[in-house]
């Protein structure tokens, strides 16, 4: 029986999506449940998994834009599995999870040598698509698949490892990619809020004096209570959220001729992936304590770096934060992610030179930006907004306070 499998609905609104990546060969025999191929929307991408098991025959190259519902290939499920691999998805994942689990690897035995890599080598579909937008050769791949293939993960271990890429030799050649539907949709609404928003930018800096040093003090046995590292972007989505709270049109929406004000906080938190730049949303942020809010940020992260991020995912923040840090930027004005209508940009700790009681200190120093849209915030309000954030995070006490010091608790102020 030849079964034809369509390209299924990624959300409302989507009528067609990309072919980003096969997964699998032509003409190979596939499992039911198996990731079969990575579609893109200009939303999001969605892996679509095999319906059933047989022989895979592709019918839409890589590359080409084909509506929802229409067919992307087909499976001859009257097909046997090769011999010996009726089991092959069951066993391959017993050892990943055994490894994973083991607190160490064992060391391998002498009388059998690690893979190496192997310029005849020939990787997936997968593999080769990340080994061109990574300008990788064969070469310097080993390939631990079978009969020596290069899979995803091996490209993606040695990518985590880290090489020196081959030399170009002087060419001069050129290359040109059709851009994704993402990629495409990215551009259309970075041009698009440029032109319709009446977009400043608003600059300060803060110490991080304070920060660094709460961090440095309660890092390990933070880790070891919640399990999970202590980083800085859980302090500034709690300074964000509670600066939201007091100046509630800085976290607004325009809706045509009215004004949406949110009672609550999702915060979106801008992540540089292999397909793009992409918004995750941390849904009622002013919720979750540090420890919350990093666990929320470690599990988008890891779901962006594997291409899992959902359209819920991406939808529907009412507040972002970028952090151009850490790629090095010193100073830059982040562009509004609509229907919101401000954005908050992080950037490189540097030490420098500043003034403290009437001395010069070496201090930690960040520079921040607050983008924003001038039709509904006023220049006060964004400056306000950012010193807010600003004095939050040089006296983290006051997070206990609602963005108030002790004194001004006290006092009733």
């Amino acid at each position: 029986m030849i079964l034809s499998m369509k390209v299924p609905s990624p959300g409302e609104s989507i009528s067609e999506v990309q072919i980003a990546s096969w997964l699998k060969a032509d003409g190979q025999y596939v499992y039911k449940d198996e990731d079969l191929v990575e579609v893109d929307s200009d939303k999001a991408t969605l892996a679509i998994p095999a319906e059933a098991s047989g022989i895979l025959k592709i019918t839409i190259a890589e590359g080409e834009v084909v509506k929802v519902g229409e067919e992307i290939c087909t499976i001859d499920t009257s097909a046997k599995a090769p011999e010996g691999e009726a089991a092959a998805p069951v066993a391959a994942a017993a050892p990943v999870q055994k490894e994973a689990a083991a607190p160490a690897p064992s060391p391998a035995p002498a009388s059998t040598p690690a893979p190496e890599a192997n310029a005849a080598a020939i990787p997936s579909p997968a593999a080769a698509k990340i080994m061109r937008e990574n300008n990788l050769s064969p070469a310097q791949i080993p390939g631990n698949g079978k009969d020596g293939r290069i899979t995803k993960q091996d490209v993606l271990a040695a990518l985590a490892k880290g090489f020196a890429p081959v030399p170009s030799a002087g060419s001069r050649s050129l290359e040109r990619k059709k851009m994704s539907m993402l990629r495409k949709k990215v551009a259309e609404r970075l041009v698009s809020v440029k032109n319709e928003t009446a977009m400043l930018t608003t600059f300060n800096e803060v110490d991080m004096t304070a920060i660094m040093a709460m961090r440095s003090r309660h890092k390990e046995q933070f880790g070891k209570v919640h399990n999970i590292g202590l980083g800085f972007m859980s302090f500034f989505t709690k300074a964000v959220t509670q600066a939201l709270e007091a100046f509630p049109a800085v976290n607004a929406m325009i809706d045509g001729d009215e004004i949406v004000y949110h009672n609550y906080c999702d915060v979106g938190i801008a992540v540089s992936t292999p397909k793009g730049l992409m918004v995750p949303v941390i849904r009622n942020a002013e919720d979750l304590s540090l420890a919350g809010i990093e666990q929320a940020i470690k599990d988008l992260a890891i779901k962006a770096r594997d291409g899992k991020l959902s359209i819920d995912d991406m939808s529907g923040g009412t507040f972002t934060i970028t952090n151009g840090g850490v790629f090095g930027s010193l100073m830059s004005t982040p562009i509004i992610n609509p229907p919101q209508v401000a954005i908050l940009g992080m950037h490189k700790i540097q030490d420098r030179p500043v003034a403290v009681n009437g001395k010069v200190e070496i201090r930690p120093m960040m520079y921040l930006a607050l983008s924003y849209d001038h039709r509904i915030i006023d220049g006060k309000e964004s400056v306000s907004f950012l010193v807010h954030v600003k004095e939050s995070l040089e006296n983290p006490e006051r997070m206990l306070f609602g963005g108030k010091s002790p004194e001004e608790v006290l006092l009733g102020l």
